[in-house]
């Protein structure tokens, strides 16, 4: 039998009613209770590093998770992480970027009721991230909710009630577990030489453009953070009202040495900058980074990643345009 660690961090699948509502309750343990039929399918181990509301996770979270990971490689055949459903795919995103080419399968799930109640999905997504954990074919950073199994870079929130919450954006799920086996759409070779990175700069922002934004804000968060994710309206780009002043703040930006990405409010299909005019100034402004066909997750988390290799000697711009597990094409 594969030998699997389960990191429990709380979420939904963990919580339980309090007189202020759903509050992270049940433990690692507890959960294994739930479902005891996945120690027919796999030998487990449990560790629970904290146990909050997603909403509260952000990277310390992220980057105590790759450390029991790593810690744990050699021991286990692979690792299921139990999370709240709100900032899962952020903590997907950045878990394949904090551990790349790994062969081992790191697999995330949640749900959408919790494993406490009698009607819930929490069992079904629990017994399915095991099985395909114990798969011989399975690696990499993974989600696996209601029966997709999705790459952690691809995954997002969709839904904040149906049990079918996430989707893979742009790009097919890997696989669909069918009476807890994987029925694999993609097929690949195993990566061979595992890399862990152990750091984040989260010294980021992400601007939501709506229209009538004032230009000024860039004023001030050239101030107060490192990098910057526009989300800019359809292909991309910024407005100019006629006085240019949205680019010339941006150039002030840039030249304090500070990043730019520019990716979509649009869900599917991704940005495309060189189409419009509106996009082609934008790119004229300087070294302005296209997220493409990335999720917003997966762009704050790999901006976040790539400056903190900044700060080792790497290019954020080389780092960052580097496909990792689909992520950017």
């Amino acid at each position: 039998m594969k030998k699997i660690l389960l990191i429990a961090t709380g979420g939904t699948i963990a919580s339980k009613t309090t007189k202020t509502g759903l509050a992270p309750a049940l433990t690692a343990e507890d959960l294994l209770s739930c479902v005891p039929e996945i120690r027919e399918v796999c030998s487990v181990e449990e560790v629970q590093p904290f146990n909050v509301d997603s909403t509260n996770v952000y990277s310390r979270h992220w980057l105590e998770i790759e450390r029991i990971v790593e810690k744990n490689y050699n021991q286990f055949d692979g690792f299921v992480v139990t999370h709240g459903t709100d900032t899962m795919a952020y903590t997907a995103a950045a878990l394949s970027y904090l551990m790349q080419n790994i062969a081992k399968p790191v697999v995330l799930t949640g749900s959408q009721k919790s494993a406490y109640l009698r009607d819930t999905d929490a069992r079904k997504n629990l017994f399915d991230a095991f099985s395909f954990a114990s798969d011989d074919r399975a690696f990499g950073v993974n989600l696996v909710f209601d029966g997709a199994v999705i790459l952690g870079t691809r995954a997002k929130k969709t839904r904040t009630r149906s049990y079918n919450a996430f989707q893979s954006i742009d790009y097919p799920d890997v696989a669909i577990m069918r009476e807890g086996k994987p029925f694999y759409y993609l097929n690949e070779p195993k990566p061979e030489t595992p890399r862990f990175y152990h750091a984040m700069d989260d010294n980021i922002f992400v601007l939501k453009m709506f229209p009538g934004l004032s230009p000024e804000i860039f004023g001030y968060l050239s101030e107060k953070c490192d990098g910057l994710v526009i989300e800019s309206f359809g292909a991309g780009g910024l407005p100019d009202y006629d006085n240019d002043e949205f680019f010339m703040r941006l150039k002030a930006f840039l030249n304090k040495g500070k990043t730019v990405v520019c990716t979509t409010q649009v869900e599917r299909e991704g940005s495309a900058l060189d189409k419009y005019e509106v996009g082609r100034k934008l790119l004229s402004c300087g070294n302005v980074l296209e997220a493409k066909s990335m999720t917003t997750e997966a762009t704050v988390a790999k901006l976040m990643w790539a400056l903190a290799e900044a700060k080792n000697g790497a290019d954020v711009k080389e780092c960052f345009e580097m496909p990792v597990r689909h992520d950017i094409y």
